[in-house]
């Protein structure tokens, strides 16, 4: 069986629409957390706790370089029960429209240069009024 600590966080974890989002968009690359921001729409500080809940579960693994953040789901060397978590829920949500809207807009973001993308996010007013979202 599997350790129950480690099952409820993998289900927290996986139990809210943006932390899927996230899940799904970093399947097979990894991504800045700038990337992240601009494709939830959020503000970075609920982007950065969805994250925190996310490797908690370790579902994903993060590392810093320089002032770059990164993420990548977790890898080979997980545990049996990430590996079937992050396993269903690709299989379970691979024909959503919603998943498959925002791998499009992915696309579209990974063209934008990291400097470009963090310094107009760094600007912004709009991620200030993000005050509605719960995690």
């Amino acid at each position: 069986g599997y350790d129950m600590f480690d099952f409820l966080n993998i289900t927290k974890a996986m139990a809210e629409e943006n932390r899927l989002r996230i899940m799904l968009a970093l399947e097979g690359q990894e991504l800045c957390v700038c990337q992240l921001i601009e494709l939830l729409e959020l503000a970075p500080s609920t982007v950065s706790k969805h994250m925190s809940v996310l490797r908690q579960a370790r579902l994903v693994d993060g590392r810093k370089e320089g002032r770059w953040m990164y993420y990548r789901l977790a890898d080979e060397r997980a545990s049996v029960v990430v590996k079937e978590a992050i396993a269903w829920v690709k299989k379970s949500l691979s024909g959503n429209e919603r998943i498959h809207e925002d791998l499009n807009r992915l696309k579209e973001i990974l063209k934008i240069d990291r400097e470009v993308l963090c310094s107009r996010q760094n600007r912004s007013s709009v991620w200030e009024t993000d005050q509605t979202t719960r995690i």
